[in-house]
């Protein structure tokens, strides 16, 4: 399981130190340079790097020319493929779309499975691969994954919704060992040590960590049992003096030791 964590842009070279790879969102390569000129030059180094549409960030995902233009740009090694929130079908047209146009050939699409309940997720996932997809990606946060959780502490229940939903999924063989899946962020981030004996999870993005720290939030040994309230958004042009380094290297650790199975 390769981890990334999205970060403020002072952190972005440090960010090699703790990161697997680099995830990039594609607004942030549009309105700074700065922000593009680091993904140019990580993909001259052979980084790998994995180009978001920037839905969470923006609401709605980056028009196609914008996300066309840095596809050629940087080259990554994957690209999420526009989505709608919880929507499954616009999603699905989404997918065939993009499935129909041809990229450079290093670059994998993924599509985000996006549903109201666990049968659109079966039909959005399985409609994916049909149309030839080779990796997948689940959101964190869908209303739906409540209906498959009763902790009355509503990340939990989120965090451990999409764990039963990707289980249910798994043991059902509509998801095989062998596919590459994607977990886009998280309630809480002792969700990620779950997925044991679940092979197929590839990659994980999150700021949770980071925005922990932000928040003044320091991960316990067991992680956290509230989502922070920071977003890249907001903190995107932080200062670096506002950052207290000393918990973020403590929550930076303690995400790791929470992965330590894998």
């Amino acid at each position: 399981m390769k981890i990334s964590h999205e970060v403020p842009l002072f952190l972005l070279e440090d960010s090699q130190k703790f990161n697997d790879y680099d995830y990039a969102l594609v607004h942030l390569l549009d309105s700074d340079q700065d922000y593009a000129n680091y993904f140019i030059k990580a993909k001259q180094e052979g980084r790998y790097i994995i180009l978001d549409n920037s839905l969470h960030e923006l609401g709605t995902a980056y028009n196609d020319s914008g996300l066309l233009y840095w596809i050629d740009k940087i080259r990554p090694n994957e690209f999420i493929v526009p989505d709608v929130w919880e929507n499954c079908i616009q999603s699905v047209v989404n997918a065939r779309k993009w499935a129909q146009i041809e990229l450079p050939d290093e670059v994998t699409k993924v599509a985000v499975v996006q549903a109201k309940s666990v049968r659109e997720a079966i039909t959005c996932y399985q409609t994916y691969r049909d149309l030839g997809y080779k990796k997948i990606a689940f959101s964190y946060g869908a209303n739906y994954y409540l209906d498959h959780s009763s902790h009355p502490n509503k990340n939990l229940a989120k965090a451990l919704g999409r764990i039963e939903i990707v289980s249910r999924l798994y043991n059902s063989n509509i998801i095989n060992a062998t596919d590459r899946v994607h977990l886009l962020g998280c309630q809480v981030p002792q969700e990620f040590s779950w997925y044991l004996d679940m092979p197929f999870i590839e990659t994980i993005d999150t700021s949770n960590p980071i925005m922990a720290t932000i928040d003044n939030m320091p991960y316990s040994p067991i992680g956290l049992t509230e989502k922070p309230k920071a977003n890249m958004n907001d903190h995107f042009y932080m200062a670096a003096e506002d950052m207290d380094f000393d918990l973020l290297m403590w929550n930076l650790d303690k995400f790791r030791e929470l992965l330590k199975k894998y």
